[in-house]
């Protein structure tokens, strides 16, 4: 499964976010959800939304909007939830990521991806693989696995327990 040579690896979900367009590694997404009810669970961080029921396992939900600090957005009928697996110290979590709306699948060649900036940007750069090129546009390439820290992601774990 570390293998990051393949089909995969040119693959890539993409979603709004404000009017940011991201893009997830296919292989490190499960599935997109309709936007359904998250309960809200006392004392965590604020981009932890909450806990969905996923056919009898609990998922943490994460704000991606406010985890980047961007404003928080009311929820549309395209909100939705993306079901990712994370990889931190040899362990899978499977989290929600809230997206503003999800895109399409891109496929990107290595040459249409460039290197994440260095500065220029609100995000610090540690989580961002690289920048895809589609015509004009970028899409921000995400390492779900760094996005959110260890703490953030015991801290998420022992709040769903």
């Amino acid at each position: 499964m570390g293998e990051t040579e393949g089909i995969d690896s040119n693959q890539y979900l993409t979603f709004k976010l404000d009017d940011e367009v991201f893009g997830l590694e296919i292989g490190k997404v499960r599935e997109v959800l309709d936007f359904t009810n998250v309960t809200r669970v006392p004392q965590t961080p604020e981009f932890m939304r909450g806990v969905i029921n996923l056919r009898g396992s609990v998922v943490p939900v994460m704000d991606l909007r406010l985890k980047f600090d961007m404003a928080q957005a009311e929820d549309t009928v395209n909100t939705c939830i993306i079901i990712t697996e994370i990889e931190m110290d040899g362990e899978t979590t499977v989290l929600g990521a809230l997206a503003d709306s999800v895109q399409e699948v891109l496929d990107l060649e290595p040459e249409q991806i460039e290197p994440a900036p260095k500065m220029g940007t609100k995000l610090p750069t540690d989580f961002i693989k690289g920048m895809g090129k589609q015509e004009e546009h970028f899409v921000i390439l995400l390492d779900i696995d760094r996005v959110f820290s260890v703490e953030e992601i015991a801290e998420v774990k022992s709040s769903a327990a």
